[in-house]
């Protein structure tokens, strides 16, 4: 039964994720703070990274900028080609792809010196277990870095709630509290935390979202009454006539 239900699940997000390869790659604020990302993980021109969940190679490419290699895994074949074609762009040597599952992740322990993923955990089932393989194929002492959505306690279910009408594919992004009991449980060392925002504009969310028929209006609604109240926890407010809002963004970072 749990494997039907991963399957499901996995098929849900290659669907959502081969329609958002190409607008994914393309929304603004998708490659705000990588930089951030770069810096809180130390990495340097001797360090091997992986990417989990690497979506269209965005954060890949940057690290490959900087580290010595870099690989990128991510089950949507569609934003493997995305990918190929920034590290082309680009002119990038020192990258590599694989289209495949994190669960489990197929490398063996200890491979990388870093291991990083971006706004990936809010899709994931089976979060401690998606955790756990980052950290197996993580070198001693070497780092995992973490960014996603996190909400305070009294805000992620009304959150949750609008962001799986919006992507189907969504499960659950974490509270405060359930993200320190599960990096506590996990042994990672030296754990820090530090924030950001990422600024959006409804509309031209929506357009690179795919919501099932008449959930983009529900969306809309949701959004209207949440100005001024907050409930969702991104600061719904109205910018010449438009709706926007902030995405709070946590990265974690610790050492194996």
């Amino acid at each position: 039964m749990k494997r039907k239900k991963q399957q499901r699940h996995d098929d849900e997000i290659i669907n959502q994720f081969t329609k958002q390869a190409i607008p994914f790659a393309t929304l603004p604020g998708h490659l705000d703070s990588i930089q951030l990302l770069i810096e809180l993980s130390g990495v340097s021109d001797s360090d091997i990274v992986l990417d989990v969940a690497c979506g269209p190679g965005l954060v890949a490419c940057e690290f490959a900028k900087i580290a010595k290699q870099v690989k990128g895994i991510d089950i949507t074949e569609e934003m493997i080609k995305q990918a190929n074609i920034r590290q082309k762009q680009l002119g990038l040597k020192n990258l590599s792809w694989d289209v495949g599952s994190v669960l489990p992740l197929p490398y063996d322990s200890g491979s990388f010196s870093a291991v990083i993923t971006r706004f990936t955990f809010h899709h994931f089932l089976d979060t401690e277990a998606v955790l756990n393989e980052m950290i197996r194929v993580c070198t001693k002492g070497g780092v995992v870095l973490i960014a996603d959505p996190v909400l305070p306690s009294e805000k992620v279910d009304a959150y949750n709630h609008m962001e799986k009408l919006r992507d189907p594919s969504h499960t659950r992004a974490l509270s405060f509290d359930q993200w320190e009991k599960l990096l506590n449980k996990s042994g990672l060392q030296n754990l820090k935390r530090t924030e950001y925002y990422v600024e959006m504009e409804l509309e031209k969310q929506l357009k690179t979202s795919f919501p099932k028929p008449g959930d983009d209006e529900k969306i809309r609604e949701i959004f209207k009454d949440d100005i001024g109240v907050d409930a969702l926890g991104i600061n719904a407010r109205t910018v010449n006539e438009e709706i926007h809002f902030s995405y709070p963004i946590s990265i974690y970072v610790g050492n194996k």
